[in-house]
Formats: C-alpha cells, structure tokens, sequence
C-alpha cells in the first residue's frame, strides 16, 4: 500500500504544485514615478527579457489584446507611478535581441499583452486612455529565452 501512495504522489505531486506567473504584488526590479508632460520626451529603461513563467498558463492573466505565447518573470520588470495623464495616450514598445514580448496591467487592472506589433519580432502596446496610477511592464519572450532590451515610453497627444 506504501507504494502505491508514494507512486500517486510522485506521480500527481508536481501537478498540484504553485504555480509561478506574473504578479504585481511582487516588488518590481524597477519602479519610477514620472508624468504624461514628462513623457512627451521618451524615456528608455534597459532590461534583460524573459521570463520562466508561460503566460497562458496562468488563468489570472487574460488580456484584452493579442493572446500569443510568451514567458515572463514573477514580478514586474518595471513599475511606473503615472500622473497627468489623461490628455495623451501612451505607448509602451521594446526594442530587443531576440523575440520579445510585453505584458502590461494597467492602473484600472485590465492586461495587455503584445508580440510583434513594433516591427523586427518587437512588441508595442498603445493605451489610448491611460489612467493616473501605477502601471506595471514585464519583459518576456515569445519562446523562453533571454536577450538584452531597451523599453521606451512615450507620450502623444490624443
């Protein structure tokens, strides 16, 4: 009998672990506090995307937009407490070595998730109506691997 149970737990253990996915209650690598006037300049964050975390794997995380594959890291590559926002839109784009991919939650807790929009395998997210708040960015790949890239935000008038 000892060795039935230990062949079932073997066997289902690891299937009923946690499992990992992105989360925004983790403290971010980086966290910055700037506006939609002082976006109007783009600003450019270096970071190493990838992650170990494939995202449709996890069932919190459904976004609004593209629903392509994609690993990310647990906590948020970046966070950014945004203020005057509400004449501009925002555009969030990376610009990578390799096939990256973005995950972003917004202030108001919707998921956005883009793959190729930038050109060149890079993604590019636009928030047309961009709330004050925090916003957090991570930095995946579309195939699980790891690569040098630079993140830019930017602001424009709507």
């Amino acid at each position: 009998m000892k060795t039935i149970m230990l062949a079932a737990l073997v066997a289902f253990g690891p299937a009923t672990a946690a499992m990992a996915c992105p989360d925004y209650s983790i403290t971010p690598s980086e966290s910055y506090r700037t506006s939609g006037p002082e976006l109007y300049e783009p600003r450019t964050f270096n970071v190493v995307a990838g992650g170990d975390n494939y995202v449709w794997n996890c069932r919190h995380i459904r976004p609004g937009t593209d629903t392509g594959a994609g690993y990310f890291p647990s906590a948020p590559d970046f966070s950014f407490e945004l203020s005057k926002m509400s004449r501009y839109q925002l555009v969030v784009s990376l610009e990578s070595e390799c096939d990256a991919a973005l995950l972003i939650n917004t202030a108001s807790t919707n998921w956005f998730y883009d793959d190729d929009d930038n050109g060149n395998l890079d993604p590019r997210i636009v928030l047309t109506r961009p709330l004050d708040g925090r916003i957090d960015i991570w930095v995946g790949t579309y195939d699980g691997e790891y690569c040098d890239a630079q993140l830019t935000m930017e602001t424009f008038d709507r």
